[in-house]
């Protein structure tokens, strides 16, 4: 059994399943760890290091620590296990290395973005989810985390077009049979649960077929997948995902895209960067009342995000080493909240910085921000490098990180395992092509 295939194929599964379905992301990811640690038992593949190494061990040990300290050290444990999820961090460094897999395993997460932004629009056009307390989620559980995740995927397609080399190639014969077939199986998918019949079920085959396709994309030993591929996803990608970020009327995921594509356009074309605030502008003149009612921040919601920072700064001050304990913040938030404040209750402090303080500590704030700061500065070198810095890649990751902070000013997604495990796919791009780059001038030197 060739296990670096097997792990190549799991990985693509990954890519494309993290942006439908944790369940079947996170089955996938132990099924790679699980191929990745055998062949390091076998001596076909070296440890990877990263630069990350020293924020991520302390992040986690930290972390770890915290839980112990928590008033309730069961269920703070219960929640560290989120932690795993940074594997995939070093499983996609080892997989995307070679230039063809790369392509084609985001090519895979397109997909399964495309299929993430048009199951909204179908939820909002033909199911009703179509108002503030019934916004479309797609396949997932929660429309912030969908409409985060359609944030990234708009990102990352629009690094594709903007980065790619060349003139756009046409999409070929393969690529619309296959389009053809997501179109048609999201068809039946509507018409089921429309019906109200085996709607759930007809959902996880949907997303069975999808993590089926994924690896076999990947792994396929003809011409195709080929560039043309790429192009047309991400060509799909951008119109649906603006249209499904529109509906989802959640502003922090706007702001996230705005700061997204303009970091796209500072590291392609600063001038065009006045294209930005025109089409915002445009947007507001023209866009449906639903949307534009958004714009305010005298809401109950706005409001009750003032008052629940307010008690964070508060758990700070009670605990600022070890903080109050991972997933501990519902369970203490009454004891702190703000007589203001609106709901009673609530999960988490909708900002990342104040959710990692309060809950963690200010010593694990002070290792999230050396990880973050990392990743941003290893993808911004890589984007202003030589022929391999020059695609798409790091440039994607860049962005794609300055979306999720600025949009984690208002929403705790560092917290969502299906935009963490999205975001380190893309992240780990600056990496691989590091180590491609390598491999090289090492084959070069021999």
């Amino acid at each position: 059994m060739n296990l670096e295939r097997v792990q190549r194929g799991l990985v693509a599964a990954v890519a494309a399943t993290c942006l439908v379905s944790i369940f079947a992301a996170e089955i996938f990811l132990g099924l790679a760890v699980a191929a990745y640690l055998a062949r390091l038992a076998r001596g076909a593949v070296r440890l990877e290091r990263l630069p990350l190494d020293g924020p991520l061990l302390a992040f986690a040990v930290w972390s770890i620590l915290s839980a112990a300290f928590a008033p309730d050290p069961l269920a703070a444990h219960k929640s560290i296990k989120q932690l795993v999820l940074f594997s995939l961090l070093y499983l996609a460094v080892d997989t995307l290395r070679d230039e063809e897999v790369r392509e084609r395993v985001i090519d895979v997460a397109l997909l399964g973005g495309v299929v993430l932004a048009a199951g909204a629009i179908q939820q909002y056009c033909f199911l009703g989810f179509d108002t503030l307390e019934h916004r479309p989620r797609s396949f997932l559980g929660h429309y912030m985390t969908a409409s985060g995740l359609v944030m990234g995927v708009l990102v990352v397609a629009a690094a594709r077009l903007a980065f790619g080399r060349g003139e756009l190639p046409r999409p070929c014969p393969r690529d619309l049979r296959a389009l053809a077939a997501v179109v048609g199986g999201l068809a039946i998918l509507t018409l089921m649960q429309r019906a109200d019949l085996f709607a759930v079920k007809s959902e996880w085959v949907f997303v069975a077929g999808l993590s089926a396709a994924a690896p076999a994309m990947v792994l396929a030993r003809g011409g195709w997948p080929d560039r043309s591929t790429g192009t047309l996803l991400a060509v799909l990608a951008i119109p649906l995902a603006t249209v499904a970020l529109l509906l989802s009327l959640t502003r922090n995921a706007w702001l996230g895209a705005l700061a997204g594509l303009a970091t796209l356009a500072f590291l392609r074309a600063p001038r065009a960067l006045w294209l930005l605030p025109a089409g915002v502008a445009a947007a507001i003149a023209l866009g449906p009342t639903r949307v534009l009612d958004r714009l305010t921040v005298t809401d109950a919601s706005s409001r009750d995000r003032y008052y629940m920072w307010q008690a964070g700064v508060d758990m700070i001050r009670d605990k600022p080493v070890f903080g109050q304990g991972p997933r501990m913040i519902q369970a203490v938030y009454p004891s702190y909240r703000w007589p203001e404040a609106p709901n009673p209750v609530t999960p988490h402090l909708h900002n990342n910085a104040l959710q990692i303080a309060a809950e963690r500590g200010l010593p694990c704030l002070a290792w999230w921000l050396w990880l973050v700061a990392a990743v941003l500065a290893d993808a911004w070198r890589e984007a202003r490098r030589g022929p391999f810095g020059a695609g798409w890649g790091a440039p994607a990751a860049f962005a794609l990180l300055v979306a999720v902070l600025v949009a984690g000013l208002f929403e705790y997604n560092f917290g969502d395992s299906e935009i963490l495990m999205f975001l380190l796919l893309v992240s780990s791009l600056p990496y691989a092509l590091r180590r491609q780059r390598a491999a090289v001038a090492a084959a070069d030197g021999e």
